[in-house]
């Protein structure tokens, strides 16, 4: 129950959980140009026997508009890495847009031993705080 309070979204695939934490930062947003900056924080949970190692990632990206932007490469913040039996790995990245509400899904290409497989990564709202949209 605690983790569902610190990270709101969550999906499994298979042994890999991938939970997501989205944040929106007004120091870093505009809204009168239109500049809108969230922070999300993701844990990578592996409950398997073996390692697995994170590859890539593909995510998209939906504006407040439907816009849609599909972005992929290789691993997270620069890494690919390896997350052993019990272990979880932790990152920050941030996304911005043009409006102030979105929303974000994707998965991760993994390893473990000679397999590859994708793990999905949850669909999660961006949104601005409703006190930050009265600000003119």
């Amino acid at each position: 129950m605690v983790m569902r309070h610190i990270f709101p979204y969550a999906e499994t695939t298979g042994a890999i959980t991938v939970r997501v934490a989205p944040r929106y930062l007004p120091d870093q947003s505009d809204p009168v140009r239109g500049y809108h900056v969230w922070a999300y924080q993701v844990r990578i949970e592996n409950a398997g026997d073996s390692p697995v190692q994170l590859l890539s990632r593909h995510w998209v990206i939906t504006d407040g508009h439907g816009r849609t932007e599909a972005v992929s490469g290789e691993g997270v913040v620069g890494v690919q890495p390896v997350i052993g039996p019990g272990e979880a790995y932790d990152y920050v990245s941030g996304c911005p847009l043009s409006t102030p509400s979105g929303s974000m899904h994707g998965h991760y290409t993994m390893r473990s031993g000679d397999t590859r497989f994708d793990v999905t990564i949850p669909a999660f709202v961006l949104e601005m705080p409703a006190t930050q949209r009265n600000l003119h």
